[in-house]
C-alpha cells in the first residue's frame, strides 16, 4: 500500500451512488494530486431463449465509455484521470484492473443490499473488499452528499 494515494480506482455505474463514490476520489485525488482511474464494466448478461443470446457487447462497451467520458469530464473538472472499460465478471474486472494499474486505494459505491437480494444478486463491494491487493473505501447509500461537499 503506498501513502499518500497516487493512483486512485473507481469503478462505478451510471447511478447515484457512484456519483458519490466518484466525488470521494476525487477529493482524495486532490487531495493527494493523484489520478483517478474511473472503470466501468460491461456485465456479460446472458439471455435465455433459443440456446443463450450475447448482445453485443463491443456496442455497449462503446457506448459506456462515451457516458463514462461525459461523466469525468463533468465530475473530474481539475483532477487527472483515466477512463477504463471492460467487459466481463464485475467484481474480477474491478480486481483485475485494480492490479493492472497499481492503485494504491479502490473507492467505490456499495448499494447495501441485504437479505434475498444479497443473496441471489451476490456483493461486488464484498468480494472486491476480501480479494483487492489495497485498501478499499466503500461509501454507502447517503455516505456523503453527490455534490462533493462532504456535509450532510
Amino acid at each position: 500500500m503506498a501513502y499518500p494515494f497516487k493512483q486512485i480506482l473507481s469503478p462505478v455505474q451510471f447511478d447515484e451512488n457512484s456519483l458519490t463514490a466518484l466525488s470521494v476520489a476525487r477529493d482524495l485525488a486532490l487531495t493527494h494530486d493523484a489520478t483517478v482511474h474511473v472503470l466501468y464494466v460491461v456485465p456479460i448478461i446472458l439471455v435465455p431463449g433459443e440456446g443463450y443470446i450475447v448482445y453485443s457487447l463491443e456496442e455497449q462497451e462503446q457506448n459506456a465509455k462515451k457516458t463514462l467520458t461525459e461523466m469525468v469530464q463533468k465530475h473530474l473538472a481539475g483532477v487527472k484521470y483515466e477512463v477504463v472499460t471492460r467487459i466481463g465478471e464485475v467484481a474480477r474486472s474491478v480486481l483485475d484492473v485494480a492490479q493492472t494499474i497499481g492503485a494504491d486505494v479502490i473507492v467505490m459505491a456499495t448499494h447495501g443490499r441485504s437479505g434475498l437480494p444479497h443473496f441471489f444478486l451476490g456483493s461486488v463491494a464484498e468480494t472486491v473488499v476480501r480479494e483487492a491487493h489495497c485498501p478499499v473505501l466503500t461509501i454507502r447509500p447517503g455516505g456523503k452528499e453527490a455534490s462533493g461537499t462532504g456535509e450532510r
